[in-house]
Formats: structure tokens, C-alpha cells, sequence
């Protein structure tokens, strides 16, 4: 009799760690790394919010990547001398950063679904090779502001273990998380 109930007990216990890991949550965000437009259409086919996922990370890449006073700071600091460029921000400062080589799209999903709206941002390859992105958490930018260069000149980036264009991953609320794919 003490084992079924406690067994029982077991049981109820379990039931709601069971049903809140499984509930019907059918909202879910989507995020994949892309090297090219037509590598996201080859994953989404959806060119238009690819593209437009496209041309905010090439706005984002001069305010938020990072920023060098010269292209010999860019490749001393870990990016390929090829790949400094010299570019400018929206207020029109002038720097040097690497070339942004590949972006990200994450969209909210309803229903395996892609609903309005998308959020995305760029990354950038190291001179070996490994993909990083701005941090969300960070200051978000390679100068203190009025063109003034941080000691440095780089901002928190943070390393993406993402493979680019490859099946992007869904997260979801609660327990664990399911990868999408396609």
C-alpha cells in the first residue's frame, strides 16, 4: 500500500514538470546566419525579408561593428588586412573594420509560421576564421561617440556558434528547445 502510494504521489508530482516541458507554446523564434542573400532564399524563400534582413545588417555593421583609426589597428586587431575596409558611420565618420560577411535572420514564428517583423544583425570572420557578432549586451559601437575611438577601437563582440547557411534553430519557451530545420 506505501508503494502505490507513493508511486502515486511520484506521479502527480511529475505531471505538471510534464505538461509545462510540453505545453502547446506555438510561438517561436527562428534565427539563421547567411553569407548571402540568395543562401537565406535557398533556407526561407522569402528574397524580400532576406533582403531586407540584408541591408539592416549593412547599416548595423558600420554603427555597431568594429571601428579602427587605421587599417594597420583593423588587421592588428584579428581581421585579414584584405578584409579592413574603410568605411563610414551615419554621421559620417570615417574608419576602417572588417567586411561584414554574413548576417543573421531571426524571425518570430506562429505555427511554423513566419509572422510580420524580423530582427537580424551582422557578423563578421576573424582572420581565423571564427564568425562573431556585436554584443546585444554591450555599448554597441566602436567609438565612445563624436568620432572619438575607444583604446582599442573595438567593441564586445562575442563568438556565434551558428554554421552559416545552414537549418536555422527554433527556440521556445520553457524547458529545452527543438531545432528546426529544413
Amino acid at each position: 500500500m506505501k508503494r502505490s502510494r507513493t508511486a502515486a504521489l511520484l506521479l502527480m508530482g511529475a505531471v505538471p514538470l510534464a505538461l509545462t516541458a510540453c505545453s502547446g507554446d506555438d510561438e517561436a523564434t527562428r534565427e539563421g546566419l547567411y553569407t548571402s542573400v540568395d543562401a537565406c532564399v535557398a533556407q526561407t524563400q522569402d528574397r524580400v525579408t532576406c533582403e531586407e534582413a540584408s541591408n539592416k545588417a549593412k547599416q548595423e555593421a558600420a554603427e555597431k561593428g568594429p571601428h579602427y583609426a587605421t587599417r594597420e589597428e583593423c588587421a592588428a586587431g584579428g581581421y585579414d588586412w584584405d578584409r579592413c575596409e574603410e568605411r563610414r558611420d551615419s554621421s559620417g565618420h570615417s574608419f576602417f573594420g572588417p567586411m561584414m560577411t554574413g548576417f543573421f535572420l531571426s524571425q518570430m514564428m506562429r505555427n511554423g509560421s513566419p509572422m510580420a517583423g524580423f530582427t537580424g544583425g551582422p557578423a563578421f570572420r576573424d582572420a581565423n576564421g571564427q564568425w562573431k557578432r556585436p554584443d546585444p549586451g554591450g555599448s554597441g559601437g566602436g567609438y565612445a561617440g563624436g568620432g572619438v575611438y575607444r583604446s582599442g577601437g573595438s567593441p564586445a563582440m562575442v563568438p556565434v556558434t551558428a554554421a552559416p547557411d545552414r537549418a536555422v534553430t527554433v527556440s521556445r519557451g520553457g524547458f529545452g528547445g527543438v531545432r528546426g530545420g529544413s
